[in-house]
């Protein structure tokens, strides 16, 4: 089993990143993602809203694994999710559906709002593997570099809605016909390539990556450039 730890700081509020967390999808550094779906929402007698998405993703084997180690590239995962906005927190809890027995990654998310009014977002996460055949621990080593690299860029994909959502304020059309033009576009350019990230137990702002800018723009030009 392998563990993976680590905080951000966003300098937004809570409810502002807690928005922009549930319409991550689609974004250009999520373009493994095919699709995300509510099964389930309701709101507790405390006031909480509970909600299950399913959502398909794709993936990509290392060129060491077995031939016919998964029966399909894609993956079904569960995400189950608590608001308290009385609390002013967001607890997020995945898991992956299928092929558990080579990689089962289980992940929880919390965006907490801080006493200077921003927000820290805690993200923990256990790979664990099963498949054996002496290839546990590479299967395991692989799943988190592999995490890794997409907390980097599930962080960036986070940023960039947020900006969009900066921006709506200054528009005259309402965010929600954005959102909605953003969800009718079956394709943007992707950037799925690697980078850095590390476990640290300390609050900290990731590295800005000024190659991906121009993808952004492209990206967001869509949205803002055709009214």
């Amino acid at each position: 089993m392998k563990f993976f730890s680590q905080s951000f700081l966003y300098d937004d509020p809570w409810s502002i990143v807690s928005l922009a967390f549930f319409l991550r999808y689609p974004n250009p550094y999520a373009a493994h993602v095919i699709s995300c779906d509510v099964i389930d929402r309701h709101q507790t007698e405390s006031g909480s809203l509970l909600t299950t998405r399913l959502i398909l993703k794709r993936g990509a084997l290392p060129r060491w694994a077995p031939q016919g180690i998964i029966s399909r590239a894609e993956s079904w995962v569960i995400e189950e999710s608590e608001v308290d906005p009385f609390g002013k927190f967001v607890r997020c809890r995945t898991k992956n559906l299928d092929h558990v027995k080579v990689m089962q990654v289980e992940e929880t998310q919390l965006f907490e709002q801080n006493e200077d009014g921003r927000t820290v977002q805690t993200t923990e996460a256990y790979i664990t593997s099963k498949f054996g055949w002496g290839m546990t621990k590479r299967i395991e080593s692989h799943g988190l570099a592999r995490f890794k690299a997409h907390v980097q860029r599930s962080r960036q994909g986070v940023s960039l809605i947020l900006d969009l959502i900066r921006q709506a304020r200054l528009q005259p059309m309402a965010l929600g016909s954005y959102i909605t033009h953003l969800h009718s576009e079956h394709s943007f350019p992707s950037t799925d390539t690697p980078t850095s990230s590390h476990s640290s137990d300390n609050v900290a702002h990731a590295p800005e990556d000024h190659s991906s800018h121009t993808t952004e723009n492209t990206w967001l030009g869509k949205i803002w450039g055709s009214r």
